[in-house]
């Protein structure tokens, strides 16, 4: 299930820690990369490797809405609608996110390329409104820009682009 690189990358990660525990998050998100989502194979594997019972990694995946129990899109779009980014539109590109896509919040589009989510704070508060994709942060957004962002991970998906 889990490729040989990131059962190593594992191992690295569980050696930075004086308790192993502590290493459960950054081991879902390695986890969930590689694989799309956290599966029950990748919690009783985590479990094992930082000696644990599986129903504590569940509860960690439980508190944090980043980690994903199901498949999600490709290219995971997390549209901010806290005071910052509300008041300078983020709902408004929610919306058009929304409409863009052909899905609502929590959703993925049926060929598994895009994922909506709305989300409280991403930290960018002097760029709202903002959107974190995948691991990338976009500023200053409006519904222009996020059609050629939306198109721009298209082409990088037809191009054989990796996220």
């Amino acid at each position: 299930m889990l490729s040989e690189a990131l059962k190593a990358k594992f191992d690295q990660v569980i050696a930075r820690y004086p308790v192993k525990r502590s290493a459960i998050v950054p081991l879902l998100l390695f986890g969930q990369d590689e694989i799309g989502y956290i599966s029950d194979e990748l919690v009783e594997e985590i479990a094992r490797r930082v000696e644990v019972r599986p129903i504590e990694v569940i509860e960690d995946i439980s508190y944090y809405s980043m980690l994903h129990r199901q498949p999600i899109g490709k290219y995971n779009l997390q549209v901010c609608t806290n005071i910052s980014c509300l008041l300078r539109g983020g709902e408004e590109i929610l919306e058009h996110c929304r409409r863009r896509l052909g899905i609502d919040p929590k959703g993925t589009t049926p060929d598994g390329l895009f994922s909506l989510e709305e989300v409280e704070c991403l930290g960018a508060c002097c760029g709202a409104p903002a959107m974190q994709v995948n691991y990338e942060f976009y500023e200053n957004l409006t519904p222009e820009k996020v059609d050629r962002l939306i198109e721009e991970l298209r082409i990088r998906t037809a191009n054989g682009h990796p996220r």
